[in-house]
């Protein structure tokens, strides 16, 4: 084993320049395809090209129309000089909707309802709204579109803060991480007609709507809702369903109270709605399955249980996708996400469609023909049809101007047997020759799995001399169900809690690989991780001095105090066991906060002032501790960023962000010195 002081490394040396991987300030030349859609014969496919205005600090996104038969070349379709997103095919083929913030200050405008002709042409806007627009679908006669969008409060419209009245809430779901107050915006539906106009409102009250799906009759919507008198407190979702045009039709329940239902997709003719189904018995985590039941809401069918896999990865999410008599979805695995279909009726077993050690995103399917996004290790998502050859090229600059390393998948092996998915970048320019320091990044969740698809963090990590390792240890999910309730508890005997079998997972995975790859220096030691890998982060530098250096970022570090600040974290009391208040000694038990005093390790906590899922004074609360405490510690604090700034937050918060990791982890682990 190569831990802390157990070896002495080489003399040092300092590295050669060579060739340069990806650096801070490339996150502004990342580019993406996503979110592509058939056209309704099945020649064409648009689809989103995601890019980053260094000049303005913004994302901006085009939608693009590529002729499948290779016919012609792909072609920007819409402007992108702001943001242009979910192009959505009319049934009868005429015209493409899409989502666009294009009119409107360039900070404050929101996304709101566009069409244009299939052959080009201007755009028109058809909604006018003081939120966006989301979740658009078209009705099947091509005359309508229902989407989703948050409805003000007029009472909270006062432009002075200081006159503004009091928000009064009733339910604990009035906050929402990267939304803001959602207690005074309830999400609802609405309907607009192709040639514009008013736009008709079909729900209201205090519930959340979305995802609506047009009958193939055009006379009804099924839709995703949360309603009832404890729906805040439960947090089911339900499939329910209305009749468009009847005067004051009231919503009717179509799925069971034992499950959660989203994300409607009716069957060619009707008869069937597929969805994504999730068994609600009090307890998480569960796999997300496929279902389908019958129009009505009987006879439920539960498609991929003998997977025995996630079969609703996160957060690239889309309805089930009818194909004739069969349904497409996606499933992690291992590390991987793939495309299988499955006979509606549930007479067969699901089936392979798109595999091999890639990322599958979003995709779409229609009588036989497949489109899809996919990403690797070396290159961002671009577009691919059904033969897997690849349709796109919006990745070639990027890869072509650095050297991207290519992970490489591994079997760690923890204290107790336990085999674990696990990877390793090594930085550009590999020399054997030569010790590398190594930084372990711990994914979020921890119900999430690390893809083998881009990430930008571990070439960023890579490009500045590390190797860099990273897994997917148990309460993960990509494996079986029994792997991500693992670390559930450890209230009520559920079982061991965070911090249990996670962490001695993680530390088989440094152990294996100091094992198996000699080039590893041992002495010098990394670990960060943001979100619940935060909470592993700050966890495992109160359980070992094994680390020379911490990044703990956005993380829950007192779980008592973080079950009444953040959005939804309370809804963790299914996983850990039973509710705070029955369970306070185990919960300040499993709360990284309780072993500040045998933190040892220079630690920086990196947090978003505005993260609503964990509160700024998750970070505050450990920096406090430490810094009374006399430990070496620091705090990084980002204003105006939500939980998500390592994702989509401001571009230069992003690079700001990769620059003080750097810096960080420089000054203990000397990534050019060998």
């Amino acid at each position: 084993m190569g831990g802390a002081g157990q070896r002495k490394p080489p003399a040092r040396t300092k590295v050669a320049p060579g060739v340069t991987g990806m650096r801070p300030e490339d996150v502004y030349a990342l580019t993406s395809v996503g979110d592509p859609r058939l056209s309704p014969d099945g020649r064409r496919v648009a689809y989103v090209v995601n890019r980053i205005d260094r000049e303005s600090n913004s994302y901006r996104s085009a939608i693009w129309v590529a002729p499948l038969d290779g016919s012609d070349d792909p072609r920007q379709f819409t402007s992108g000089e702001r943001s242009d997103h979910s192009p959505r095919w009319s049934p009868d083929g005429r015209w493409l909707a899409f989502v666009s913030n294009r009119d409107g200050e360039e900070k404050k405008a929101h996304g709101e309802l566009y069409v244009l002709l299939a052959d080009g042409g201007e755009p028109r806007r058809l909604t006018e709204g003081q939120e966006g627009v989301e979740s658009t679908a078209w009705s099947p006669d091509s005359q309508r579109i229902a989407f989703a969008r948050r409805v003000r409060d007029d009472a909270y419209g006062e432009e002075d803060e200081q006159r503004r009245p009091p928000r009064r809430f009733t339910r604990v779901y009035y906050k929402l991480d990267s939304v803001g107050w959602t207690g005074d915006r309830r999400r609802h539906l609405f309907v607009v007609g192709l040639d514009g106009g008013d736009e008709r409102q079909l729900t209201d009250g205090d519930c959340e709507n979305d995802e609506p799906a047009w009958s193939p009759a055009g006379s009804r919507i099924v839709f995703t809702s949360m309603r009832g008198e404890r729906w805040d407190v439960d947090l089911a979702e339900a499939l329910y369903e209305l009749d468009v045009d009847a005067e004051g039709s009231e919503p009717r329940r179509l799925t069971q109270p034992d499950e959660s239902g989203t994300m409607a997709s009716f069957s060619p003719d009707g008869a069937f709605i597929a969805y994504r189904h999730e068994p609600e018995d009090g307890t998480k985590p569960h796999h997300g399955q496929i279902a389908v039941m019958r129009a009505d809401g009987s006879d439920r069918r539960i498609l991929t249980a003998s997977l025995d896999r996630q079969c609703t990865p996160f957060p690239l999410v889309r309805e089930p996708c009818w194909d004739g008599d069969r349904v497409a979805f996606r499933v992690e695995d291992g590390g991987n996400v793939h495309i299988y279909t499955v006979d509606a009726d549930g007479s067969g077993e699901p089936e392979l469609l798109v595999g091999g050690e890639q990322s599958v995103g979003l995709y779409d399917l229609l009588d036989g023909v497949l489109v899809y996004t996919a990403s690797t290790s070396t290159r961002p998502h671009e577009l691919f049809g059904g033969s897997g050859k690849r349709i796109t090229s919006v990745c070639d600059d990027f890869v072509a101007g650095r050297e991207i390393a290519e992970a490489e998948r591994f079997t760690a092996v923890s204290a107790d047997g336990t085999e674990v998915d696990a990877w390793l970048v090594r930085p550009p320019s590999f020399d054997e020759g030569r010790r590398y320091p190594v930084l372990l990044t711990i994914h979020g969740g921890p119900f999430t799995q690390y893809e083998t698809g881009f990430f930008d963090e571990v070439q960023v990590y890579a490009g500045a001399g590390y190797c860099v390792l990273y897994s997917n240890p148990r309460g993960g999910s990509g494996r079986s169900e029994a792997w991500g309730r693992a670390i559930r508890g450890p209230g009520g005997g559920a079982g061991p809690g965070w911090g249990s079998v996670d962490y001695e997972d993680l530390m088989g995975v440094v152990d294996t690989a100091l094992q198996r790859f000699t080039f590893l220096d041992g002495d010098r030691l990394g670990v960060l991780g943001g979100s619940y890998g935060g909470y592993m982060t700050s966890w495992m530098v109160g359980h070992t001095k094994r680390f020379k250096a911490a990044l703990s970022e956005r993380a829950v570090n007192h779980l008592v105090s973080a079950f009444g600040s953040s959005d939804v974290f309370w809804i963790f009391e299914r996983q850990f066991g039973g509710p705070m208040w029955e369970h306070v000694d185990e919960w300040l038990q499993m709360s990284p906060a309780t072993y500040a005093r045998e933190i040892e390790t220079p630690l920086l906590i990196v947090h978003s002032e505005s993260d609503l899922r964990c509160n700024v004074e998750q970070g505050e609360h450990l920096f406090t501790l430490l810094r009374l405490l006399g430990k070496e510690v620091e705090m990084l604090r980002f204003p105006g960023e939500g939980h998500e700034l390592s994702r989509s937050g401001s571009p230069v918060h992003r690079v700001q962000r990769f620059e003080a990791i750097l810096e960080w982890f420089g000054r203990y682990l000397e990534p050019g010195e060998s």
